[in-house]
């Protein structure tokens, strides 16, 4: 007998260990540590550069007040003004966690607008451009056409309270267009943080929802794969154990394919885990065959067909398990025919028997829905029906080749991210706007269809499409030769016309030469461009004999301009970015549950299988010897076989809960099986916590695994002992391997590891200097 185990135990053992790959955890802190800094980044700037483009609004307008009378108390009232306005901007309607369709919102948007136009009759054309303020407010928090609405409004009644003062049309048609562009860059940039939260929250949805794609896929893998080499053992395994004593050649026959069949099983579950399977129609077809003719069904088969891709043979053979699957599961079936037709483009499959289901299947019984995915995915169709006469056809029809399948690397959501468009209207809107603000503010100074009018024109024109067209468009590198060509276009365009006609104000948009340098050039090259732009914009007024108040104005102004238009193309790149990193995050996610159903499936019909695998032989063996003994061994592969088909349809529904005492009985009955002296001592575990008994019971089922599979052990002990503060496992034999192998690669150990990290445990694996191989787990109870 002790022979016998031992030929069984290496004819199990000749398989290779199965050693899944195991993410580094570092890996995944860092990239979840780069995306939360990537985010951090961008919400940052976005909060920088909004509190210094409004900064710069409310100084202006606080410029001008003190222009027009610095006393007392329209300093100290102005200034109570414009902070107001400024925290109610950065405090209520700019947090991206802000409710901006409750009633302290509305409450907020009230207030904005006394703060406006109540000051207009003490303050005059300084107010002029806080209504900016109140226009962006109300498209945040207004809801639908009304928002837009109340927009315009706000612009048009901005311009009226300065008809009156008379001036000129060009100056009225700046203070509209300045108001609209300055609610926009107020809505933008306020609305724009709030975006990428947005997205991000979007993207770990797309994330759980590529999991639970990836579960499908699997579940319907193992099923198809698995559920018919499972329901063929215990088919057969019943067959033999009939035929004991009586039909011993026959029992030897069946037992022959058992293994066989066990043996293919293990190899269809390391072709799940690594998410490829190509199966072999004609080897389908065969064990079909041998299936129905088990189960005294008699079967039928024809083949007539063209040559098949491997897809197509695939999905045919896949249609063909599950089309004997169920006959044998779901009806009385006599006979069975099986046809494989088809010269031209389509090749067909039709399996008919005389045995109407005896119930309605199920889509996680039958399987057909998963049939129907698979066929439709290449272009073919499936047909399953009962007809009057007590026969049920299924058929299903393929490509014989079906057009070749796209590669992906990973789940993808479908469609363009919708904050990024939102981000480039934006941006367009806002550049076109400051365009057209700088033609009109050149009416100020020069005659309308003067040269140097539609200099100016042109000048604003050429630096609109410079910057849309190359600086801040997101399919052209702004560090290569066509962006440092367009900085010295802007700057062209920016410079001659200025110095031509002795007028700063003929020079298009200064603004954008700076945030375009801040953009094309190396990062402190870039700034430094930035801050030399903006100083260059106040030194030139100055050459020209601008006022105080004038030079102020445009530093500012180009200041904020260059700040609007960088803030806008770098968090529309960035929006971007986050959108390509939610993708890389699905994958990642995608690979895990990939990985988690490796150990599953390799910890639950791993064992299983090797159990069958090793009875299977050791009754082969005794039919002759000791039938009784054999007929118990087949009871006994029977009980594991259902208890597989169990795990599979625990694995598909992504759930399983060990029974450690289960497993314990289970380990000492197959080690006795295999003529190994066993010793268990197992502490009361009534009181563990749940995930602690279960990874334990994995640990057992693990360690007996490797035992049988990896050593010639004649003695094995199996401790646990259970403290108020830790566990610990001990599985002890005295069957050193073989072979040298790597004990956290090979045979699941790592997959273990993983599992009692996770409780915060460790787990060790090799030989001692008592020459005897020890597995090792413990995990703290605290």
């Amino acid at each position: 007998m002790l022979l016998r185990s031992r030929i069984a135990k290496r004819e199990i053992s000749q398989e290779a260990p199965v050693s899944w790959p195991r993410p580094d955890p570092r890996v995944g802190a860092a990239a979840v540590t780069l995306r939360q800094e990537r985010s951090s980044v961008s919400r940052r700037l976005a909060y920088v550069v909004i509190s210094v483009v409004f900064a710069n609004y409310l100084g202006n307008a606080f410029i001008y007040v003190l222009l027009a009378g610095a006393t007392p108390v329209r300093i100290v009232s102005s200034l109570a003004c414009l902070l107001a306005i400024g925290y109610l901007q950065l405090r209520v309607f700019s947090r991206p966690s802000a409710n901006l369709r409750s009633a302290k919102a509305y409450l907020a948007l009230g207030a904005m607008a006394l703060l406006v136009f109540a000051p207009v009759p003490f303050f005059g054309y300084a107010w002029g451009g806080m209504p900016g303020f109140l226009a962006g407010s109300a498209l945040l928090v207004l809801p639908g056409r009304v928002r837009w609405l109340v927009f315009v409004g706000v612009a048009m009644a901005n311009a009226a309270t300065k008809v009156s003062s008379g001036i000129t049309l060009g100056l009225l048609a700046y203070s509209m267009a300045a108001t609209l562009v300055a609610g926009l860059v107020v809505y933008g940039l306020s609305r724009l943080p709030s975006q990428v939260l947005q997205l991000e929250n979007a993207r770990s949805e797309l994330a759980d929802l590529a999991v639970s794609q990836e579960r499908l896929r699997f579940a319907r893998d193992v099923h198809d794969l698995l559920g018919f080499s499972l329901s063929a053992i215990t088919l057969k395994v019943e067959l033999a154990r009939k035929m004991i004593g009586d039909h011993t050649d026959r029992a030897v026959r069946e037992l022959a394919e058992i293994l066989g069949i066990a043996r293919d099983a293990l190899t269809d579950v390391r072709a799940v885990a690594s998410s490829y399977r190509e199966l072999s129609l004609a080897d389908e077809i065969d064990s079909a065959r041998s299936v129905l003719t088990a189960a005294g069904v008699a079967a039928t088969i024809e083949m007539d067909h063209a040559e098949l891709s491997p897809r197509s043979r695939t999905v045919l053979a896949t249609v063909l398990r599950e089309g004997v699957t169920n006959l044998l599961r779901h009806s009385n079936a006599t006979r069975c025919s099986i046809t494989v037709s088809g010269t031209g483009r389509m090749v067909s499959i039709d399996i008919v028997n005389d045995g109407t289901p005896t119930e309605a299947p199920t889509d996680h019984g039958s399987g057909l829905t998963n049939l129907a995915t698979r066929t439709s995915a290449i272009g073919g169709s499936l047909l399953a029906k009962s007809f009057p006469d007590g026969t049920y056809r299924l058929r299903a029809e393929v490509p014989a080749d079906p057009a070749s399948e796209q590669p992906v690397s990973g789940p993808r959501p479908v469609g363009p991210s919708i904050p990024t468009r939102f981000a480039q209207v934006l941006l367009t809107a806002v550049v076109i706007g400051y365009g057209v603000m700088a033609a009109a503010l050149a009416t100020y100074s020069v005659p309308v269809g003067s040269a140097a009018f539609a200099s100016a024109a042109v000048s604003s024109a050429l630096i609109a499409l410079l910057v849309l067209g190359v600086v801040s468009h997101p399919r052209v590198r702004t560090n290569s030769a066509l962006g440092y060509a367009a900085l010295a276009g802007l700057a062209v365009c920016v410079y001659v016309p200025q110095f031509v006609f002795h007028n700063p104000n003929l020079g298009g948009v200064p603004g954008f030469l700076a945030g375009s340098a801040a953009l094309v050039l190396p990062r402190w090259f870039g700034w430094a461009g930035f801050v030399a732009v903006v100083a260059g914009q106040g030194v030139i007024q100055g050459v020209f004999g601008y006022p105080t108040a004038d030079i102020a104005y445009g530093v500012m102004a180009t200041m904020n301009h260059g700040l609007v238009l960088y803030a806008l193309t770098r968090l529309r790149s960035m929006v971007t970015e986050l959108h390509e990193a939610r993708e890389e995050l699905a994958t990642a996610a995608v690979t895990q549950e990939r990985l988690r159903f490796a150990r599953d499936l390799h910890d639950l019909l791993g064992f299983s299988l090797s159990a069958i695998t090793l009875k299977s032989e050791l009754t082969h063996r005794l039919l002759t010897i000791d039938p009784g003994r054999a007929r118990q061994e087949l009871t006994e592969v029977l009980d594991i076989s259902r208890q597989a088909l169990a795990d599979v349809r625990s694995v598909a529904l992504s759930y399983r809960e060990l029974s450690l005492n289960e497993e314990t009985q289970s380990a000492q009955a197959l080690l006795s099986a295999a003529d190994i002296e066993v010793t268990v001592r197992i502490d009361a575990c009534e009181e563990l916590p749940t995930d602690v008994r279960v990874t334990l019971a994995t640990v057992l089922r693990e360690g007996v695994t490797n035992l049988l599979r990896h050593s010639k052990a004649e003695r094995c002990e199996i401790v646990l002992s259970s403290s108020p503060r830790l566990v610990t496992m001990d599985i002890i034999n005295d069957g050193i391997p073989t072979t040298e192998r790597n004990s956290r690669n090979g045979s699941g150990i790592g997959n273990l590891t993983t599992r009692v990290c996770a409780l915060g445990g460790s787990l060790d694996a090799g030989p001692t200097s008592e020459r005897t191989f020890r597995l090792h787990a413990e995990i703290p109870l605290a």
